[in-house]
């Protein structure tokens, strides 16, 4: 690992602790050259998943396009780091097979935030389900109710 200050690849681990539910590890190092203290994080590389998109194209998953959808449909909504990363991670979890459509993986996501949070869900589903007018949110809404 290269030291952010100095570019060294001379470093000590201070601390390691498991993060997100253990998914991931998070270590402290210190350089050894210039002293300075940096965080890396750490996490399992799964078997290569490829997403197909609705247009029939293909291309490698990406968490962090998906973190990135997400994120914006909890913007300004009552949920925390920990709830955000543990829903993405459960996704991640059960993406099966080596190829996966874009429509599961939305499936995925919309079924955990409908628990998560409604407003998010209803964020998340607009732009999933290319809402056109009013109408489709007014229908998604009272479907929800219903539940």
């Amino acid at each position: 690992m290269k030291c952010p200050k100095c570019g060294s690849d001379d470093d000590k681990v201070l601390d390691s602790r498991a993060v997100r539910d253990g998914a991931a590890i998070r270590r402290r190092r210190e350089c050894t050259v210039c002293g300075a203290r940096f965080t890396t994080h750490e996490e399992i590389d799964r078997d290569e998943v490829t997403v197909v998109k609705q247009d029939g194209s293909r291309e490698p998953f990406s968490r962090q396009k998906l973190e990135k959808g997400v994120r914006i449909a909890c913007q300004k909504r009552p949920v925390s780091e920990d709830q955000l990363q543990s829903l993405l991670d459960s996704v991640v979890a059960s993406l099966e097979g080596e190829e996966v459509p874009t429509s599961k993986i939305g499936e995925l996501v919309m079924e955990r935030l409908h628990a998560l949070d409604e407003v998010a869900y209803i964020r998340f589903a607009s732009v999933y389900r290319r809402f056109t007018d009013v109408n489709q949110f007014l229908s998604t809404i009272t479907e929800m109710v219903k539940k």
